[in-house]
């Protein structure tokens, strides 16, 4: 089966094009407990912690809507929303409904927009469930990892496989078909048969859309504390290299397209709103430890309940210098370079012009012999190239550009600097 992706992108470039901002990021911290991989801004509040029975909660949805409202942005109304954690699905669902409220009245939602929630295994009903999506949520994304309970339980995850299943069929019988499964491979203990096995499943089940992570070591995590990078229990390199291209084999003997470094998608299922991050576009981010990119400026918000809850009534103050013209090259070339379709370089020609061009090109020679860099839709392909062209896409190829991006990356960050 042959994927097909759009030939241009929505590159953000300087001064000259309008920063529309339509959509925003939801953070909602709260968790039962802390996974020994995580390091982002949350609180742990117990395996019975709920939207309806947690103090902590409540208060952080008034202040969270106070920042909302408190927000002085041009404002247009929101194509995308996306609630991530944290476990947004410990919401009740009327805190949920609160929120969205609040955004509708101080930005508008379109009718068409693409509603995101993050939500865990064991920690919703179907009752709950059916309740965001007349919310108007119309995406889930279930954070699944992997598909053995021996594996789950090292990581420190709350659910298990029964779990798993169980609230799948929830996410159907609500009738939520633009669904999607996180899976994280180079875990600890993790084998090529136990990935393949996890990959298996995610085909079998059959979701609009499924994230592959690989695990990163951060240095604050029980796993950073514990593991080194390569070393038992963890996988080679090697092998998490061989898991990668595992993925892209089996996911897309499934009919997925590989839309994305980790990402994996059903024809018209691709995530719009994470397309907003890749494609360098602005974004608003509400909550604890939330990012925003607004009017090229990019902020985020302390990291601590105690802190975010004083900077907002404070008045949310923010200072940060816009970020100039090579910033947003490099930030594109970063972000871009992860989507299938890659970089139109006649945006790049228009704003930067050929000697930019030029300097990225030397960078990327090598790698184009490689295989690893790919330039596609351009008027005159050429094997043996020796410039680049100012027409088609810059792209890296599929696995192997992908695997090794962060080698690429790094080389065009040191010569463009």
């Amino acid at each position: 089966m042959t994927a097909t992706f759009p030939t241009t992108i929505n590159l953000i470039f300087p001064e000259t094009v309008p920063q529309f901002t339509n959509s925003a990021y939801i953070h909602i911290p709260f968790c039962r407990r802390r996974c020994y991989y995580c390091d982002f801004p949350i609180s742990v509040l117990g395996d019975k912690a709920r939207g309806e029975n947690s103090g902590s909660i409540e208060q952080y949805v008034e202040v969270l809507c106070a920042e909302i409202s408190q927000t002085t942005t041009p404002k247009n109304q929101l194509e995308t929303v996306f609630f991530g954690g944290g476990t947004p699905s410990l919401l009740s669902v009327q805190q949920l409904e609160r929120i969205l409220a609040t955004l509708e009245r101080y930005f508008g939602i379109s009718p068409r927009a693409e509603i995101s929630l993050e939500i865990d295994p064991g920690t919703f009903t179907r009752n709950q469930l059916r309740g965001y999506y007349q919310a108007g949520v119309n995406r889930v994304s279930l954070g699944v990892q992997a598909f053995q309970d021996e594996i789950l339980q090292i990581c420190g995850r709350s659910h298990t496989t029964t779990d798993i299943f169980a609230a799948i069929e929830i996410v159907r019988q609500v009738g939520i078909a633009n669904f999607s499964l996180d899976l994280i491979s180079g875990l600890p203990h993790q084998t090529l048969a136990r990935w393949e096995e996890s990959l298996e499943n995610a085909g079998q089940i059959s979701p609009a859309h499924i994230s592959c992570y690989d695990l990163v070591l951060e240095p604050v995590t029980a796993f950073g504390r514990k593991y080194q990078p390569g070393k038992k229990p963890l996988p080679t390199d090697k092998i998490t290299a061989q898991m990668y291209r595992q993925a892209q084999q089996i996911l897309s003997s499934y009919g997925y397209q590989h839309y994305e470094i980790s990402n994996y998608a059903r024809s018209g299922f691709q995530c719009r709103h994470n397309r907003v991050y890749w494609e360098n576009r602005p974004y608003y981010g509400f909550g604890m430890g939330a990012a925003s990119y607004v009017n090229r400026q990019r902020f985020t918000r302390p990291r601590t309940r105690k802190e975010y809850y004083a900077w907002v009534e404070a008045g949310c103050e923010i200072d940060v210098p816009k970020s100039d013209a090579n910033d947003v090259l490099l930030e594109t070339l970063m972000l871009g370079l992860r989507l299938a379709e890659g970089i139109n370089l006649a945006w790049i020609n228009q704003y930067y012009g050929q000697e930019i061009i030029k300097q990225i090109w030397d960078c990327l020679q090598p790698y184009y012999q490689q295989g690893w860099v790919e330039i596609i839709d351009a008027e005159i392909e050429v094997k043996e190239r020796k410039t680049l062209p100012i027409t088609g896409n810059l792209r890296l190829s599929d696995p192997d550009g992908f695997l090794f991006s962060n080698t690429i990356l790094s080389t065009l960050f040191s010569q463009l600097e």
